[in-house]
Parts: structure tokens; C-alpha cells; sequence
């Protein structure tokens, strides 16, 4: 199954001079109602979303998500944002966010603040490949082509993973990936 949703590729690369594009993936138990979704970017504010940096002119802020349909026994998730496509197919990782309690539904705009104040009480930031605790949008080099934001949200059983302080998102994904009870997964595109 594949859906697609929000604006369309071409209108906004001619409104906003970037693509976006989301698509939801039935993986695991997303086909049985888990599922993730953002607001932010569907809406089209993905300038808000772009990392502030030299020619990327973002403000930065990590995107709203939302999730519904947890998997029985589901104690916390772990959610991740990897740019597949940069450094020559090796990858970036853009956001990890560890032990986020099962109780909460979503995170709201803005979460991936440095210090994570906006974070659901117990959840934590890990390192990114900024090599900050924080969020850090999409800035691809010019004329690189669209790149593939993968954000991927983890159903576990467990109410905390037993990861280092020092711990990085790639690290968060191995161990996520090895305890999952369901994956949500959607895909953002940019370029420019």
C-alpha cells in the first residue's frame, strides 16, 4: 500500500523554490493501523522546516507529528529523520528522539528545540549528524536533486532503551530496529 499526500511536487518548487512530497508505507504493523503523519509538512510550510543555514534560509523547526494505532504492548517510541540520499548515498541523520512514552500521540511543532523542553516528559534527544541533540532540517547542496527524508517512528516494548547519553541516531535506529513491535514510516522530499 502507498499513499500520497499534501501539495504537489511541482507547485511547490514553483512557489517555494523546493519539493515536498509525503507518502505514507505500510510496513509491519502500520497495516494494522499504526501510522504517522505530520500536519507541517502536508500543509506545506516546509520553509519553516529547512535547516538556517548558509543558503537554506529555514527557521529550523522540526515538523508536528502525529501517530495513532500503537501495537499492543507498546511502552515507548523512538522516532528518526535520515536523508538517504546525501553524502554520496551514505546518509544523514537530521533528528532521533528516544523514549517517548507510549501515552503521548504526537509531538508538536517545534519539539526538536535544543534542550527538548517541548518533548513529552521522559522522552530525549541523541545525537544527530550536526552533532547536536536537537533537530536539524533539510539543507541539501544546490542542484543535488531531490533527497529522500525518511522519518521512521518505532513501536517498543520497553519504557526506556538502554542507550549511552552520548548515543547517536544511528545507533537509536539499530537498537529501535532490533525491538520493534511495529514500524510507521513517512517520506519527505526536498531539493533545490
Amino acid at each position: 500500500m502507498h499513499a500520497r499526500t499534501g501539495i504537489g511536487v511541482g507547485a511547490l518548487a514553483r512557489r517555494l523554490g523546493l519539493a515536498l512530497a509525503l507518502a505514507g508505507f505500510a510496513a509491519g504493523a502500520q497495516a494494522q493501523g499504526f501510522r504517522m503523519w505530520s500536519p507541517s509538512l502536508r500543509d506545506g510550510v516546509a520553509a519553516q522546516q529547512r535547516y538556517d543555514g548558509p543558503g537554506c534560509g529555514g527557521s529550523n523547526v522540526s515538523p508536528r507529528i502525529d501517530w495513532s494505532g500503537l501495537p499492543a504492548g507498546t511502552r515507548s517510541l523512538a522516532l528518526t529523520v535520515f536523508d538517504r540520499d546525501a553524502r554520496k548515498g551514505a546518509g544523514w541523520w537530521h533528528w532521533a528522539v528516544a523514549d517517548i512514552p507510549a501515552s503521548a500521540r504526537g509531538l508538536p511543532l517545534g519539539a526538536g528545540a535544543l534542550g527538548g523542553a517541548a518533548l513529552p516528559s521522559g522522552a530525549r534527544q541523541l545525537r544527530s549528524s550536526f552533532g547536536t541533540q536537537a533537530y536539524g532540517g533539510p539543507c541539501p547542496p544546490p542542484g543535488s536533486g531531490l533527497h529522500h527524508y525518511e522519518f521512521t517512528l518505532w513501536a517498543l516494548p520497553v519504557a526506556r532503551l538502554d542507550l549511552p547519553a552520548d548515543a547517536d541516531a544511528s545507533q537509536l535506529a539499530a537498537r529501535a530496529s532490533a525491538q520493534a513491535l511495529g514500524v510507521a514510516r513517512m517520506q519527505a522530499l526536498y531539493g533545490r
